[in-house]
């Protein structure tokens, strides 16, 4: 995964998003992938999404219970992809400096590795 610790210093990724980049740069399950919109990027662990930038902010696929607790806090918000009202109630959007992202993406690491294995 050397090419990934190289991406670190890629202008692309976003300064939030690097220290999350970095955490996982040694993991060979995990993959560093453009993401749908202009400068989003996706980590994917078993060809499935656990983290993604959306804009400035970090999505990441976590435990329904825990995505309540996060809302609780006002740590972040539900992802209503469509913008519709439809929340996907395993995601959660983390504006910058709301949450510790880096912790946040390993415990979605280890949320969709364990969904993925079983």
């Amino acid at each position: 995964m050397a090419s990934r610790t190289k991406a670190v210093a890629d202008p692309q990724i976003p300064a939030a998003f690097a220290p999350i980049v970095a955490a996982f740069a040694k993991n060979k399950a995990v993959s560093l992938e453009k993401g749908w919109g202009a400068g989003n990027l996706v980590l994917k662990v078993q060809k499935k999404i656990f983290a993604m930038t959306i804009k400035s902010d970090l999505v990441a696929k976590l435990p329904k219970a825990r995505v309540a607790e996060l809302v609780d806090e006002n740590a972040g918000k539900p992802f209503d992809p469509r913008k519709n009202g439809k929340v996907m109630k395993e995601w959660i959007v983390v504006p910058p400096e709301a949450a510790d992202w880096v912790a946040l993406a390993r415990e979605a690491f280890a949320f969709v590795k364990k969904g993925s294995e079983a």
